[in-house]
């Protein structure tokens, strides 16, 4: 009879390539995890794994099989949150995941807010690129993400909660910035500085670029917001810069100029991820829910 434990097996070792690895990711020794895959062909009467190539390569059969075990230790797990989540409510530990982009400014109040209505709520947070957490998402790795949209991938349920205005900011002693009012043509030939490009934010910035007639700089992308902004204040290049980073006391505009634009509007939408038919769909909604409210909030007030 084919298992549960084995089909889990299968998948790691499609996750790792390699069968030391594959038995670390399980808590077993590498040879019981052997054993037990080859119990499973023998079982299905078929060959899933290539086991002379290096990596380790699965057959189709082996590839189609795994498609299919994913979704069945994701339908296991999600009915064992669900009897978990009739017992005890809002609780337990979310594994969160969130773009750099939005998270150092924005989670904290978040979290603080969420720990106010749910004291048994735990948040394990990962920062990671938005396309990769999706991914990680679909195979059960994450819960629920925060990321800005678009988001691509089968089977998942997306929110959207906010939109985020996007600035344009200089380096302080730039002539732009002591303008009344910036028109867009002012900004032709412009070099500006972005996030590389797996982040949402360098597609976004190269549209707006080739829009205004600018340079999108090559080889000087930053890793993160704190860096694009310390860039730009030394005079390296321009930058795009969301609202929500501008207006908190990480971010900040202490180093860098916000251009006052004539017809500008430039935003970016932000959705709450999870998997459709979770048994913690309610917690999540509840979870995105409070994001939107907070975020709305701090849009709404005045700046730091």
């Amino acid at each position: 009879m084919t298992t549960l434990r084995q089909l889990s097996y299968l998948v790691a070792l499609a996750d790792s390539r390699n069968f030391r690895r594959a038995a670390d990711l399980v808590h077993i020794a590498q040879p019981t995890l052997s054993q037990q895959l080859r119990a499973l062909e023998a079982r299905l009467g078929v060959t899933l794994v290539e086991r002379n190539e290096s990596p380790v390569q699965l057959t189709p059969i082996g590839r189609d099989l795994v498609t299919r075990a994913r979704k069945i230790l994701l339908d296991v797990k999600d009915a064992e949150d669900m009897v978990r989540r009739a017992k005890a409510g809002i609780g337990g530990t979310i594994r969160f995941g969130v773009t750099p982009t939005l998270g150092p400014y924005l989670m904290p109040r978040i979290v603080a807010s969420l720990h106010r209505r749910f004291p048994d709520l735990r948040l394990y947070i990962r920062e990671g690129i938005p396309d990769e957490q999706a991914r990680e998402l679909a195979r059960g790795e994450l819960d629920m993400v925060l990321s800005p949209l678009p988001v691509s991938g089968s089977d998942l349920h997306i929110e959207p909660l906010f939109r985020e205005p996007l600035h344009i900011v200089c380096p302080p002693e730039h002539p732009l910035g002591r303008s009344a009012k910036v028109r867009r043509g002012d900004l032709a030939g412009i070099g500006f500085l972005s996030l590389d490009r797996r982040h949402h934010a360098h597609r976004q910035a190269r549209e707006i670029c080739e829009d205004l007639k600018a340079t999108l700089l090559e080889g000087y992308e930053g890793t993160s917001l704190d860096s694009l902004r310390q860039m730009c204040g030394s005079g390296l290049g321009f930058a795009i810069l969301p609202e929500l980073y501008l207006r908190s006391e990480v971010g900040g505009e202490d180093m860098v100029t916000r251009l006052t634009m004539a017809g500008w509007s430039a935003s970016r939408s932000i959705a709450a991820v999870w998997r459709d038919g979770s048994a913690y769909s309610d917690s999540y909604g509840t979870i995105a829910e409070t994001i939107a409210t907070e975020a709305r909030a701090i849009l709404a007030g005045p700046a730091l």
